[in-house]
């Protein structure tokens, strides 16, 4: 064998069955191969297991996979390169034209954007509600045949809780599927509803250091492979690279959430006593409108805090320009604490009737608590909010 063929097929070394490598290795492969063709065959029929294409599958990413279906109770899981492409991916997956939908105002402003502009393009229709208003969603579904309830709680920006019971119970009665945007409330919460499908967005919680994108739906095995044609065919894979980096942040996951759970806690305690703050929107407060719902739907409240200033949008940009330790960015679920000002919140599609409706207004500010320590955290608020509040 010449050099210039060696460095194309290098010496292959196989670890023997009771030597295992501690830390799974990162399959980094576009292409698998079988001994012979009749193998190759046997796995196209579906008669044997195995890996041919990473595009369909990979053992990296099938890794994260199967952990995250046992996080959140299912039996099985599809990942793909970002959250918002979980969300296209599932919707484009499960709907055709003529199908509605049942979605809610208080909703990631992406996946409004793909209900009510990109799947309308193609004859889905929907009904767009409040997350608290379960009269009119049972309304609207014994009005029409709807494929699809699709909602999140804790919703984003302002946490309001999604009464899934219900929600569930009327999908269900309906002949309708439930797709939950479960993100904010992380892998371990939710999961004992009759949610069809979970979605979340690994860039948050899963990698838990920012540095990585990635999506999933996780569901009972009938749904997952009765979508897994389309992801594929949609191409949004995640990189195997990507995929072992969050299976080595799902690692730190409970440390990581149950700490920022309990700085958020202290911190939404702080604004809620605050003069300068009109309202604080945390579960975890009993002022919260659906205190005792999250109550008996959560294990954590979330680290997610927003609030209102009684300044309104002047107030909220002093208010995040004169912090120190939360970066002025998008996300959330990562190491690093940040902030979103009021002016950078979406809703732009919405009327102002809907806008009300969200809850947002011009001095709302989104927290994402980090893992600071929390006396810190707390000084630069406050000292945030007095700067928020020029003297007269």
């Amino acid at each position: 064998m010449k050099d210039t063929t060696r460095v194309n097929h290098p010496p292959v070394v196989e670890l023997a069955a009771d030597n295992r490598s501690v830390v799974p290795p990162i399959y980094q492969s576009v292409k698998f191969e079988f001994d012979s063709l009749d193998e190759t065959e046997r796995f196209f029929r579906g008669e044997r297991p195995g890996f041919f294409y990473t595009r369909a599958s990979n053992p990296t990413t099938r890794q994260l996979e199967l952990l995250l279906a046992q996080l959140q109770g299912r039996e099985d899981c599809l990942v793909c390169a970002s959250g918002v492409g979980a969300i296209s991916q599932t919707l484009l997956a499960l709907t055709k034209q003529g199908d509605h939908i049942v979605c809610f105002i208080e909703t990631y402003n992406p996946t409004r954007y793909l209900i009510r502009r990109l799947l309308a393009r193609f004859g889905v229709t929907h009904t767009m509600l409040s997350i608290e208003d379960t009269a009119a969603v049972e309304k609207a579904l014994a009005a029409q045949k709807t494929r699809l309830v699709m909602f999140e709680s804790p919703t984003n920006p302002v946490t309001k809780i999604a009464d899934i019971a219900a929600l569930t119970r009327m999908a269900k009665s309906a002949g309708a599927l439930t797709v939950m945007d479960n993100t904010f409330a992380g892998f371990h919460q939710h999961g004992e509803f009759e949610v069809d499908l979970y979605l979340h967005s690994l860039t948050k919680y899963a990698s838990g250091a920012g540095d990585v994108m990635g999506g999933a739906v996780i569901g009972r095995t009938e749904l997952i492979r009765g979508m897994r044609t389309d992801w594929g065919t949609l191409g949004g894979t995640l990189d195997p690279h990507a995929a072992y980096l969050i299976l080595r942040g799902l690692k730190t996951y409970f440390v990581r959430y149950q700490a920022q759970c309990a700085s958020s806690q202290r911190l939404a305690e702080l604004l809620a006593a605050h003069p300068a703050v009109a309202r604080v929107h945390y579960p975890g407060l009993p002022t919260h409108p659906q205190h005792e719902l999250a109550k008996s739907q959560m294990k954590q409240f979330g680290t997610i805090v927003s609030f209102d200033l009684k300044g309104g949008a002047e107030a909220g940009a002093r208010f995040a320009g004169a912090l120190k330790l939360f970066a002025l960015t998008a996300s959330l679920g990562s190491t690093e604490s940040l902030v979103v000002a009021p002016s950078m919140m979406g809703g732009r599609d919405l009327t102002q009737e809907q806008l009300r409706t969200s809850a947002v207004t011009e001095g709302t500010v989104r927290l994402s608590i980090g893992l600071e320590d929390i006396d810190d955290l707390m000084e630069d608020v406050n000292q945030a909010l007095a700067a928020s509040t020029p003297t007269p």
